[in-house]
């Protein structure tokens, strides 16, 4: 009886586009609870102290230097009520939101497509429409998080300024500002999970090989 034979070289790629949309998709949700997505310098002042403010998508943090070695923190979560946060905010954080629930449902489909690729399944589509489907959500994962990569470094190169509440004690623009280190994770997250999409968007129903059992005469 002649048995299929997958060829190994027909899904190390997609396991390889796994491990990459894997990390990126890690890589985009852990900087939505980051706070560096924009770094404030302000100058100790009669109105404003001296301090460090850290902006992120869900929440800001305060830091304010007591000593030389040590400095206290003041993190004030936001809620969808807080009518202070720019456009650009709120904005990312829904397509942040979206980049994560797209990336995990992209993963689901590429497992359902690995499934069905080792079981050596000859239907075509079984794992040809499930590899599509995962390409074309991690590729709109990535959309979503460059939009917010971009829109992020645009704001903080302008240097527009956020009317935070005057109980936190933050003037509306800092002398100067920077991008944080958050901007760097969401990047490389993104960047990871749109190569993902496009080897999974290219995937080719592999050719598979009869093999024949040798037999011996007695």
């Amino acid at each position: 009886a002649a048995s299929m034979v997958l060829p190994p070289c027909s899904y190390n790629r997609q396991l390889a586009g796994f491990t990459t949309a894997t990390v990126g998709w890690v890589l985009v949700t852990t900087s939505m609870g980051l706070v560096e997505w924009r770094v404030w310098h302000t100058e100790n002042s009669p109105l404003f102290p001296s301090s460090v403010v850290c902006v992120g998508m869900w929440k800001m943090c305060i830091y304010q230097h007591v000593s030389n070695t040590n400095r206290v923190a003041l993190c004030q979560p936001y809620t969808y009520r807080d009518t202070y946060l720019p456009l650009d905010i709120r904005i990312s954080q829904n397509l942040l939101l979206v980049a994560s629930i797209l990336g995990l449902l992209g993963r689901a489909s590429v497992i359902f497509a690995l499934r069905n690729l080792y079981i050596r399944t000859l239907q075509k589509n079984a794992a040809f429409g499930p590899f599509v489907a995962s390409g074309i959500l991690n590729i709109a994962a990535g959309v979503c998080v460059s939009i917010t990569v971009v829109w992020n470094y645009q704001s903080v190169g302008r240097e527009e300024g956020i009317a935070f509440p005057p109980s936190l004690s933050i003037p509306f623009k800092p002398e100067t500002q920077e991008l944080g280190g958050a901007v760097l994770v969401a990047c490389l997250g993104g960047i990871m999970m749109l190569l993902s999409g496009l080897v999974f968007i290219s995937y080719k129903h592999p050719i598979f090989h009869q093999v024949h059992p040798r037999t011996s005469g007695i």
